[in-house]
């Protein structure tokens, strides 16, 4: 199998390391109002991702936006169990930086290139918080329906 990896390199905000399959929006995250935090369930009806879970999900977004209770609303979705395993955004503000250090997962911001023109919803991804790496792995189709392997991804690498 020849694989291709996408590699993005940014900050570390929190150290660690996690995978899972990453949740992609164009669009900043309220908490307040914008998550239900014992879901996990975005439920700002104007949002892209409105009634779809970020738990379990790698989230990359731009930020977060509205109030200061931002932290305190994504730290209860930890307490619930229903936090995202890692955090991947654009924009550092206070509110998304102390929200994913109360989140106590993996985050990385301030990356070379835009995680948000090349990460898709469903990709698997992997962030190592410590080294500010991010490894995205998409899965093939096309691939999979013609060599009938369930587990054949493709990487892609960007430098």
């Amino acid at each position: 199998m020849t694989e291709t990896a996408l590699t993005l390199f940014g900050r570390k905000v929190v150290g660690g390391r996690a995978e899972g399959h990453a949740l992609v929006t164009t669009q900043a995250i309220a908490g307040w109002g914008g998550i239900d935090p014992l879901t996990g369930t975005i439920i700002e009806k104007e949002h892209e991702l409105f009634g779809v879970s970020f738990a379990g999900k790698v989230l990359v977004f731009p930020g977060a936006k509205g109030s200061s209770s931002w932290s305190a609303f994504f730290h209860t979705t930890r307490l619930a169990g229903v936090n995202p395993k890692a955090l991947v955004f654009t924009r550092t503000t206070t509110r998304v930086a102390l929200g994913a250090a109360v989140l106590r997962v993996p985050s990385v911001t301030d990356l070379v290139q835009n995680p948000l023109s090349h990460i898709k919803t469903g990709d698997w991804v992997e962030v190592d918080g410590d080294r500010g790496k991010i490894t995205a792995v998409r899965r093939t189709e096309t691939a999979l329906a013609s060599e009938g392997a369930a587990d054949r991804r493709t990487r892609y690498v960007i430098t």
